[in-house]
């Protein structure tokens, strides 16, 4: 099923956010964009979107940055760095001849020509390591959202198959209205067939006999429609059941197809081939929508 959910949380350390999208897919398809410290989590966080979205295209990405001046406090100037380094600064103009800026412009230019301190290194470093307990209630809310999403788009196809379901229903009831109709005619060209037949030298009645009831018989579509109707509340009511069901309804879809299939091929009536196309094409209506539904 489709699906969208994102999670955001920012701190003075740090802002990251969770985008998770799902596509239709018959098994679980998963895509993950990771920062480089979370690489080690994969695994489990794969782990986790399995159980949670059960199937689909899901595309994941953890999105991870860091603000320019993170954790600091008070003033952002390291006063007795900035002092030490204005001094060697001064005694190179002395040394050199050139003029301050000049020295300032060659000393960020120049690779290795300015050392970070150890302590701010150390803090960098320590930035880096957020811990994955501190993410991962994140990723459950953008997991949530997604399950979520589905849900709602669940109920609205609930909506769409039911209606579906509900014209294949009333195509029934014209096949039922109709069927009468249909059974008189057959009887009729019975009759007219035997005023014919019986008047022939070659007149064999048991045969006849049998011919009949097996003609009757096959012409005869009574248990399908009560079979058909059976699977039309069966399905209705697995569509409500809590669990995951789509197989499930895929099943009893493909029976109901089976006896709207043996109505039309046994009723050899035209009004009710023209009921059965009509409920052939609702039912493929329900058989695509069944593909979205876990």
């Amino acid at each position: 099923m489709t699906g969208y959910g994102i999670a955001h949380r920012e701190t003075d350390r740090y802002a990251a956010t969770i985008e998770i999208k799902s596509l239709n897919s018959k098994s679980l398809d998963l895509s993950l964009r990771l920062p480089r410290f979370l690489q080690d989590r994969e695994l489990e966080i794969r782990n986790l979107v399995t159980k949670s979205l059960i199937r689909g295209k899901v595309n994941l990405n953890l999105d991870f940055v860091r603000p320019r001046a993170t954790g600091a406090q008070g003033s952002i100037l390291n006063k007795d760095a900035l002092a030490l380094a204005y001094r060697e600064l001064q005694e190179l103009t002395v040394v050199t001849g050139a003029s301050l800026e000049q020295l300032t412009a060659l000393a960020h230019a120049l690779p290795g020509s300015l050392r970070i301190p150890t302590d701010a290194t150390a803090a960098t470093e320590e930035e880096e390591n957020v811990p994955w307990e501190e993410l991962l209630p994140l990723l459950h809310e953008a997991l949530d959202r997604v399950n979520q999403f589905r849900r709602d788009e669940g109920q609205a196809l609930t909506t769409e198959i039911l209606g579906y379901l509900d014209r294949i229903r009333i195509q029934l009831e014209d096949v039922e209205r109709h069927d009468p109709t249909r059974i008189e005619q057959v009887r009729l060209r019975l009759q007219n067939h035997l005023a014919e037949i019986t008047g022939s030298e070659h007149f064999n009645a048991t045969r006849f006999e049998q011919e009949v009831l097996y003609y009757i018989e096959k012409l005869d579509i009574a248990e399908e429609k009560v079979r058909l109707i059976n699977h039309l509340h069966y399905f209705t009511e697995t569509v409500y059941l809590p669990e995951p069901t789509g197989k499930k309804l895929a099943f009893i879809s493909q029976e109901i197809g089976r006896e709207i299939n043996t109505i039309g091929s046994k009723a050899n009536d035209s009004v009710i081939q023209h009921l059965v196309v009509g409920m052939k094409e609702e039912l493929e209506k329900i058989k695509e929508q069944i593909n979205n539904i876990l």
